[in-house]
């Protein structure tokens, strides 16, 4: 039976994200979707959240994700809570044959990322990562811009910002925050978090299990997949890393390629600035793509080229093709992925890849 054209959907994870992005954008995209069900372990979040989805229909409410997920009022699901909870809610949710978009990271373990690729061929639903920024038109303008990746000769990525809650609270959604959580429940996300994080650093990494390890490859999850998946989809993956300094607050990465190195530079720091983009070089021209704070809405990404023109002429230009924010370009694809069948780009399959190199930069810094 093919999914109906407006999904109903269930969020997992009513904190700062969903009332910031997830919520409003559906709610704004009422022609394609629904939201009819809310799960969260505080009582006072999950109320306040109700009290903001658009449309005034009845929304349910539960601590329990396994009722959101065997709900019949659910065709799809957002999974946008801890991090530790990506995996086992979105397993339940492919155990319910529920369509599922989850928010990066999607795993950070290998046995993780097998486990939902083995539940999503027994199940009719299918997963989604959630990677906006790969969703911009000028990301997906910059390579064809440039000619081909064989005629690159350098690529920066850099991801340096400022405090999240500057943004946050100036994005004129109003989040609020609560902190009514059971203390089994504070407690089962400790352990989890630990848990998942030893697993990461030491058995498929390698490397040893510090404080400095786990709280690298916790962030690489965070932050760092914001970027390295779009590196990876403009360029392919690297042959090797070169040297690492794998260190909270900033860090920085040196990538070989085949003809050419990436500077990767990321971290964060008190200054309230979204200093984020990746630009690539080749003899001729220098396209930029250039990221603004995804919580504000309406804060367009632009790509901005450098180029020579003729033997001693310059030009540079900046295009912007659309206001439309990232969150509802990655909805409005999801939505197409969902019913027309299609495999988004953004796959279980694709993000096994930032493992990938997760290892590889761990591995340099640390071993």
């Amino acid at each position: 039976m093919p999914p109906p054209q407006v999904l109903r959907v269930g969020i997992i994870g009513c904190g700062e994200i969903a009332q910031v992005a997830h919520i409003p954008t559906l709610g704004f995209l009422s022609s394609l979707f629904t939201i009819t069900y809310l799960c969260d372990v505080s009582r006072k979040s999950l109320d306040f959240c109700r009290s903001r989805v658009a449309g005034g229909h009845s929304v349910a409410i539960t601590a329990r994700a396994e009722d959101l997920c065997s709900s019949a009022d659910v065709d799809a699901v957002v999974v946008c809570n801890s991090d530790a909870f990506h995996v086992p809610h979105a397993l339940l949710a492919l155990q319910n044959n529920k369509h599922v978009l989850v928010e990066k990271p999607l795993a950070l373990t290998y046995r993780d990322i097998d486990a939902l690729a083995a539940a999503e061929q027994a199940s009719s639903g299918t997963v989604f990562v959630g990677y906006m920024r790969r969703y911009a038109p000028a990301f997906s303008a910059a390579i064809g811009e440039l000619g081909g990746v064989d005629k690159i000769q350098y690529v920066r990525v850099r991801d340096i910002i400022g405090p999240n809650s500057v943004f946050v609270d100036q994005s004129g959604t109003f989040p609020r925050r609560f902190a009514d959580f059971p203390e089994d429940a504070s407690k089962e996300l400790k352990d989890r978090t630990e848990a998942l994080l030893e697993h990461a650093v030491g058995e498929d990494c390698g490397v040893e299990v510090s404080a400095s390890s786990k709280q690298m490859m916790f962030i690489l999850g965070a932050l760092g997949t914001h970027d390295l998946s779009a590196m990876r989809e403009l360029i392919g993956m690297p042959q090797k890393v070169l040297g690492a300094y794998p260190h909270y607050p900033i860090w920085s990465v040196l990538f070989q390629y085949d003809g050419f190195a990436v500077t990767y530079e990321s971290g964060l720091n008190s200054v309230p600035v979204f200093d984020a983009h990746i630009e690539i070089y080749s003899a001729d021209k220098i396209v930029r793509i250039n990221y603004d704070s995804p919580y504000v809405k309406g804060l367009p990404t632009t790509m901005t080229v450098r180029e020579r023109i003729g033997s001693d002429g310059y030009q540079e230009r900046t295009l912007r093709t659309t206001y439309e924010d990232l969150y509802t370009k990655e909805f409005k694809e999801w939505h197409s992925c969902v019913t027309s069948g299609r495999t988004p780009k953004t796959s279980i399959e694709d993000a096994r890849k930032d493992l990938d190199i997760f290892n590889m930069i761990m591995k340099a810094g640390f071993a």
